[in-house]
């Protein structure tokens, strides 16, 4: 009869019916075979009848009476060598897909094998594995699935491979002609297996012609299930991550997304632009190895067009929601997106400068959009800030209003910023390119530095100046940038001018005060020339109009004065 070595272990209920019948034999049993914790009172002739190894154990010894087998290492631990002490004795048992990899290891570890004795263990488990456990999908998943802990052995027996090969097979056929609902309650099978003999079935499906969309599907459905709370976690607001990123279930965490990247077909439009950005977000937070993250953002980059503000906003905070990542990672997504356009815009024989394609367009209005989620994060930098929002090229922002209210949100959540800075934050803008509304909201808006502000009022004046109608229907300013530009700087110089005359004519009256006592005083005859004469003389010179308005009526005709018509400039002192 099988005993415990501890007192609290219990045998189960078929041990302790093996152990009734043996002893209903009224044989003494004359060995003990130990196997983990269990032991078991057998009899040596009843297993050397079928099992070659303990007849060689009891042969080769050097004791006289050999009363003690240790098998621990056998294969399946004392629960198998149960079944296969049964066996030995002929009482039946049944075998199982759950089961049969086992016995069959087990059968050949104690060489039960049907060259030692016909009809032994071997072969009914060999016959149950071809006729029931490979049969279907579902089996040979469960066997598979036990092969895990039976590892090398049931590598050697080739248990493995046949399970490979025939799972593979099924999963290929249930892809293209689904025969049960859902359609892909394959996926869900394989999804059970540890992350090699699942990769080793994916290798195989891609041999045997599998659509990239086929294993896009069985990679999705295996990182959700075994990264549940971090790939299926979207909101930004579920899970605290409160295991420490250096610990055992992280680390383990960290090499099966590694193993799951590693995966990934060439295909690379082959999975959704969101799973891919929460694959991304949970590398990111594991610490996975700089190839596991660089190959998934150039998946991303290469699909941006598709992804939405939600799908960006994945990348950037943290499961709770409550801090931001490192934005390193948005930057190369969007930056490789623009190279790949440039790529694209000089093949078509474009100018690469100048990168306009309605996918560019799309990604300029979610990354605008993006900017204003982010903007209110009181850690987001100005350089972060605009780092994002330069990287889109000028030529894809038709309209800027979208940036314009980004920005707004951005000052807004950031009141301490001084002048300069708030310049900084605006630089990324072209307040050209905003809408008639959007104007009308820069030019009262004082958040906004007074640059700004002026760009936005001194366009509408121009427009008005020029007798030009309002621009609500036209939003595009672009094609009168370099006259704007022009009168811009022209603006700057006269309001230069005019600030140098106000502080001459304030010096000169300083002066005519300080001397007008002393020159009451002296005779009036031949003066000599004063500064003030001289100053007057130079503020002459400074007349622009001094050629155009003089009075020439009194000049004799014939002196040979040049009074031709000088050539016209412009001047203009607002």
């Amino acid at each position: 009869m099988a005993t415990p070595l501890r007192s609290n272990s219990r045998l189960s209920t078929a041990m302790e019916r093996t152990g009734q019948w043996v002893f209903s034999q009224e044989i003494p049993t004359d060995v003990i075979v130990e196997v983990g914790e269990a032991n078991f009172n057998l009899h040596k002739f009843m297993l050397v009848a079928k099992s070659n190894y303990i007849r060689k154990l009891i042969m080769e010894t050097n004791e006289a009476d050999l009363t003690r087998i240790n098998l621990s290492e056998i294969p399946g631990g004392p629960e198998i060598f149960e079944k296969a002490a049964k066996f030995c004795y002929g009482v039946n048992f049944e075998i199982t897909v759950h089961n049969v990899a086992a016995l069959r290891c087990a059968a050949e570890y104690l060489q039960m094998t049907d060259k030692y004795c016909d009809n032994n263990l071997a072969g009914r488990t060999e016959d149950f594995l071809s006729q029931v456990a490979l049969s279907s999908l579902s089996a040979v998943v469960v066997v598979l699935k036990s092969c895990e802990d039976l590892l090398p052995m049931a590598e050697e027996l080739k248990i493995v491979q046949r399970c490979i090969d025939v799972a593979s097979a099924r999963a290929c056929n249930e892809a293209s002609f689904p025969c049960r609902t859902p359609p892909n309650w394959w996926t869900e099978e394989l999804s059970i297996l540890d992350v090699e003999l699942f990769g080793r079935i994916i290798g195989a499906m891609k041999q045997r012609g599998a659509k990239p969309l086929t294993i896009a599907t069985a990679l999705i459905t295996y990182a959700e299930r075994w990264l549940r709370d971090l790939v299926r976690d979207h909101s930004g607001n579920g899970i605290k991550c409160s295991e420490p990123i250096d610990s055992d279930l992280r680390i383990q965490q960290r090499e099966l997304l590694e193993s799951i990247v590693q995966l990934l077909p060439a295909e690379k439009a082959a999975f959704p632009i969101h799973f891919l950005c929460c694959l991304l977000r949970c590398a990111i937070f594991l610490k996975a190895s700089s190839a596991c993250k660089n190959e998934v953002e150039k998946r991303i980059s290469l699909i941006l067009e598709h992804v939405t503000v939600d799908d960006l906003l994945v990348l950037s905070f943290t499961y709770d929601g409550e801090r931001l990542f490192d934005l390193d990672s948005v930057r190369r997504i969007i930056s490789g997106f623009v190279e790949k356009e440039k790529s694209m815009a000089v093949f078509n024989g474009g100018d690469f400068r100048e990168v306009s394609s309605s996918a560019m367009q799309r990604v300029a209005k979610t990354v605008d959009a993006y900017l204003a989620e982010i903007a209110t994060v009181v850690e987001l930098s100005i350089s972060k800030f605009n780092g994002i929002a330069n990287l889109v090229p000028k030529g894809s922002r038709k309209v800027e209003d979208d940036l314009y209210r980004a920005i707004d949100i951005y000052l807004k959540s950031h009141p301490n910023l001084d002048e300069i800075e708030r310049e900084k934050v605006c630089s990324s803008m072209d307040p050209l390119k905003l809408s008639y509304e959007a104007r009308v909201h820069a030019s009262q808006n004082k958040r906004l530095p007074v640059q700004i502000v002026l760009h936005a009022l001194y366009y509408d004046q121009l427009k008005l100046r020029s007798g030009g109608a309002d621009d609500r229907n036209q939003p595009d300013a672009v094609t009168t940038r370099n006259q704007l530009q022009a009168d811009v700087s022209l603006v700057k110089e006269n309001e230069a001018l005019r600030t140098e005359l106000l502080k001459m004519k304030m010096y000169i009256s300083d002066m005519q005060k300080n001397n007008q006592t002393g020159t009451s005083s002296k005779s009036i005859g031949t003066r000599k020339p004063t500064f003030f004469s001289s100053m007057s003389k130079t503020l002459g010179k400074l007349n622009p109009f001094r050629h155009g308005s003089k009075d020439t009526s009194h000049i004799d005709d014939n002196l040979g004065v040049d009074v031709t018509k000088p050539r016209r400039r412009r001047f203009s002192i607002s």
